[in-house]
């Protein structure tokens, strides 16, 4: 068989995306959406050359396990109750493949707290923090799935914090994929605004049913005013044949706080670009993962801390477990601008692999404007530590029991930042079922 021409199919599969984005487009008219399939038709998707996409083949198993044919489907799970986090009260949003779902949604703070609506009617409304914000912080014009998104979003909320609230309830994005039929594609896109003074929990969960491919293309955009703190977290715990993309730009102003939580526990192909934009003096922020892999899963995470503005501090742990034949990657870039003096940003990976087949490709970097910092980056890849398996073997602890004690001690680290009880309970039990059945 002749070698296929990668040029060729990354065209051919780029065409039947724009002509899926354009059997979709809400509003075929719209400018932004014109602008952003035009942009994504010169890009085309990242081919395997392509440097941020080099040890992740997102565009070749689009190509082979998608058709890109199928009609909109609408909301068709009739419970949702397995895929809630129990014991946690919260605001729920329930998006089924991709489309809102408001039987089983609700909002239970009070509107002083928390204003919650369409991203559509707010666009639609001209919603003054809306327009000012929407596209303007994630990149469509050299990330081509940020692109597809743009043009092509069928669903997706605004969340507006005033000024001075502080929100008791988190609230939790649930997106669903029913793959019981037929493929899904979901195309969603978040706009949520922190007003100065407040505080907010935010929840993306990943889950599917039944066993069909299903592919989801989500990018939001977060701006956190000043003195405003967000913990938001990302959990994809999904054991069906998901595919993902995920990007996140979070946009900081004057001595905000931002803590970030990525948790990738099952899913077949799971890319996440976690941008934060430390514009302003005094921010604090920190980024947390932990990926537990095993079978043939895949997941990147590529992370770009920018700091503008002076006096501000970053710090950023990420870790990983893989077992079987499954493949982490991790890229963490750090920039420091001519102007941020007296920054202090610090960054480190650390992984454990399980298997001869399990690999990582990590590639921490930092790049340094000023000349009055504290900055620091480094990862190390190994294997458990024998003589800690000893010490618990000599203890009378089986080898089974010993190495999932080490790989939750190991993956401790990241559980302990957890910062809201009914999240970390669920996070902690998850891992831990994790450790029992697969490692």
């Amino acid at each position: 068989m002749p070698e296929m021409n990668l040029a060729t199919t990354d065209k051919n599969i780029a065409s039947e995306i724009s002509t899926f984005i354009q059997r979709r487009l809400a509003e075929p008219s719209d400018s932004v959406r014109a602008a952003a399939l035009e942009t994504f038709q010169r890009l085309g998707l990242p081919h395997p050359k392509h440097e941020e996409y080099k040890y992740t083949p997102l565009t070749r198993e689009l190509e082979n396990k998608f058709t890109f044919q199928q009609p909109a489907t609408a909301p068709s799970l009739k419970d949702v109750t397995q895929y809630l986090i129990p014991g946690v009260d919260a605001n729920i949003l329930v998006f089924i493949n991709g489309m809102y779902s408001s039987s089983h949604s609700r909002i239970v703070s009070p509107a002083s707290e928390l204003n919650v609506q369409s991203l559509e009617q707010a666009l639609a409304s001209k919603d003054a923090l809306a327009l000012e914000h929407f596209n303007q912080h994630a990149d469509i014009r050299t990330n081509a799935f940020a692109a597809w998104n743009t043009a092509g979003w069928t669903a997706g909320v605004f969340i507006r914090v005033p000024d001075r609230a502080t929100v008791s309830k988190p609230v939790i994005l649930h997106y669903i994929n029913d793959a019981s039929a037929a493929e899904v594609i979901a195309v969603n896109r978040n706009l949520i605004a922190l007003g100065k003074g407040s505080q907010f929990t935010l929840v993306e969960k990943f889950d599917s049913a039944g066993a069909g491919n299903h592919f989801t293309n989500l990018v939001s955009e977060i701006t956190v005013a000043e003195n405003a703190c967000l913990d938001l977290y990302s959990i994809r715990n999904d054991n069906g044949n998901r595919y993902q993309f995920a990007q996140t730009d979070i946009h900081q102003k004057n001595s905000s706080r931002v803590n970030t939580y990525t948790f990738d526990l099952a899913g077949r192909l799971l890319r996440t670009n976690l941008h934060l934009h430390l514009d302003g003096e005094g921010i604090e922020s920190h980024m947390y993962g932990l990926y537990l892999l095993t079978g043939n899963t895949l997941a990147d995470n590529h992370t770009v801390v920018d700091h503008k503005k002076a006096h501000s501090f970053s710090n950023e742990l990420y870790k990983g477990i893989m077992d079987e034949s499954s493949k982490g990657v991790f890229n963490g870039k750090i920039f420091v601008r001519p102007q941020a003096q007296k920054t202090n940003a610090f960054q480190a990976n650390r992984n454990i692999l399980l298997s001869d087949k399990a690999a990582v490709n990590t590639k921490p970097q930092l790049e340094i404007w000023a000349d009055d910092v504290k900055c620091s980056h480094g990862c190390t890849t190994g294997q458990l530590d024998e003589e800690a398996m000893f010490y618990l073997r000599a203890r009378g602890i089986s080898r089974e029991a010993a190495r999932a004690m080490l790989l939750y001690a190991f993956s401790g680290e990241v559980v302990d930042k957890i910062g809201h009880e009914g999240i970390k309970s669920y996070i902690d039990r998850a891992i831990g079922e994790r450790f029992q059945k697969n490692f």
